[in-house]
């Protein structure tokens, strides 16, 4: 019962993850992409700061340690129904969701936030990062949703 109780919150969170970077991707960014690159970049910056806060980064990380366990079971317990659906759920948000955004979104912000929004640089810079980033937000998104599919599908037991 408690694994079924995990992989259902964790499902959950992948799937309110998922909605987060699909609204990025369907009109945050093409929105800032109206602005010009002062507005943009300042726009982000205030974006970026308030992202970091209990309710977005309970369920982001909370997802991510969620599936770190659901590995951990899947991998102790391969032969129990679903098991290996958890396992690739889990997985996929571990690399598709969470790792894709410490590895390329997150130094694109880092980056983005070290730029004067009046600087020189500041054009050429948002031009590069609203493609960059929205490209691997793209892949997260797929992978948030992916997750969410595979731990629905192992909870039905069709491993």
């Amino acid at each position: 019962m408690l694994l079924l109780v995990l992989t259902l919150l964790t499902a959950l969170g992948s799937c309110l993850v998922a909605g987060v970077f699909f609204a990025f991707s369907s009109f945050v960014m093409g929105a800032l992409g109206r602005l010009t690159a002062r507005q943009g970049i300042a726009a982000m910056q205030a974006i970026n700061v308030a992202v970091l806060n209990r309710s977005f980064l309970g369920v982001f990380l909370g997802t991510a340690v969620a599936c770190g366990v659901l590995v951990f079971v899947a991998l102790l317990h391969w032969n129990d129904p679903g098991a290996g659906l958890r396992l690739a759920g889990a997985l996929v948000y571990l690399l598709g969701a969470f790792g894709v955004t410490m590895a390329f979104n997150v130094p694109r912000n880092d980056r983005l936030e070290g730029v004067s929004p009046e600087g020189p640089e500041a054009t050429a810079l948002w031009s590069r990062y609203l493609v960059e980033w929205t490209r691997w937000n793209h892949v997260r998104t797929l992978a948030a949703v992916a997750c969410t599919v595979l731990l629905a599908w192992s909870v039905w037991g069709r491993a």
